[in-house]
């Protein structure tokens, strides 16, 4: 995305969020997108922790502000009486995302549905089940949100995982903090700017850190949430931090590898890298872009490589294959899917194809031509058996 236009996209979503709906606004859309249940024994519930980091300044504020981040915890739930079930989207960022799809996603409609009212199968702050569980990161895609993964992260938090999805403000199209909205602030294009690719990493990597650094004031009876929000009962103890495993996303998946990495202090046991680089973006066109740690050294721990048939090119097969030259990594390509499906688009991008908001060309590029009962099940077997095999 080039500057410019991040600036604009910043400005509109800006507008957005301090917009009051006019007299004459029309009804909301009347398609409302679902997604798949888990299928695990245990009722989910979550919980979102605001978290700030006071030693480091956010490097997309441009005035100094502390590095703030915001996660959800995704936990088997002991009694789901009284708790609703949490939206995939918050009403500001639901309200955001029209003005940002065209830039991010150009295939997504621009209209005809309501974002607001799509629906996880996770309960407010539920109280959780007793009993200390392993415990996985997730970190999404570029300038994505944590809520767009929402569908994978309920499927191992139903067979006794505690997942913790995380945004990183700043770079992620909206996120709600306390403050209010805060839109991309990106000062130009990750992809096309080297600088700022390994930028946004080092800032990713450090966000990681923060959350694990608060998760052990959790799990140690403390509340990490920079306001004090009272928490679930029982949350700090359903965390078992001697058993952590990270995966993400696009570029997500890139820092749950790399994160694993340079995780020396050994908090990080197992990782999925679900379609992320794992090298640096060139210095100069038509040169190879440098490898990551990860992929020259390996890390010494179970990696696992999931990609698409639909997305690889000699970028990603060059260095995938350096990574899978060293011992303890594997790696899944998943026939006749796309990158998206590696998201809670495998199971709504169909939805919006057979409402005919989205033509055949833009699922295919998107999530491929496989079927959501099948894309969606193949992606949740692959994250829960791997952490299975790796943390229990």
């Amino acid at each position: 995305m080039p500057a410019a236009a991040l600036a604009v996209l910043a400005a509109t979503l800006t507008g957005v969020a301090e917009a009051e709906p006019g007299p004459d606004a029309r009804p909301a859309p009347d398609l409302v997108l679902s997604l798949p249940a888990p299928t695990g024994p245990h009722h989910v519930g979550v919980t979102a922790l605001h978290l700030v980091d006071t030693e480091r300044p956010d490097p997309w504020s441009g005035d100094g502000r502390p590095r703030e981040v915001v996660v959800s915890v995704h936990y088997p739930a002991s009694d789901v009486r009284d708790h609703p079930v949490a939206p995939q989207l918050t009403p500001g960022a639901a309200a955001a995302f029209p003005s940002y799809a065209p830039w991010g996603f150009p295939h997504l409609p621009t209209s005809g549905v309501d974002w607001a009212a799509t629906l996880t199968h996770s309960h407010v702050d539920a109280p959780a089940r007793p009993g200390r569980r392993p415990v996985v990161l997730y970190s999404p895609g570029l300038v994505e949100p944590r809520a767009f993964g929402v569908n994978t992260a309920e499927e191992p938090a139903s067979r006794g995982y505690v997942v913790v999805t995380i945004d990183h403000p700043g770079e992620t199209f909206t996120v709600d903090l306390p403050s209010g909205l805060r839109p991309v602030g990106l000062p130009g294009r990750p992809d096309a700017d080297p600088p700022l690719y390994r930028a946004v990493i080092a800032t990713r990597l450090a966000d990681t850190d923060l959350v694990l650094d608060r998760l052990e004031v959790l799990a140690a009876g403390g509340n990490p949430d920079a306001g004090g929000r009272a928490l679930p009962r029982h949350l700090g103890r359903a965390l078992d931090l001697r058993r952590v495993g990270m995966y993400g996303q696009g570029l997500g998946g890139t820092i749950a590898a790399e994160a694993m990495y340079e995780d020396q202090g050994g908090r990080i046991d197992a990782a999925i890298n679900l379609e992320g680089f794992l090298d640096y973006h060139p210095e100069q066109p038509g040169q190879d872009g440098e490898l990551l740690p990860v992929a020259r050294h390996g890390a010494g721990r179970p990696l696992l490589l999931i990609g698409t048939e639909g997305f690889r090119n000699d970028r990603y097969r060059r260095a995938w294959a350096a990574a899978l030259a060293h011992d303890h990594v594997r790696q899944h390509v998943i026939a006749d899917a796309n990158h998206w499906a590696l998201t809670d688009f495998a199971a709504t991008v169909p939805q919006l194809h057979a409402a005919g908001l989205m033509d055949d060309a833009g699922r295919a590029a998107m999530v491929g031509a496989l079927d959501p009962a099948v894309a969606v099940p193949t992606v949740r077997r692959h994250v829960v058996s791997f952490f299975d095999r790796a943390l229990r």
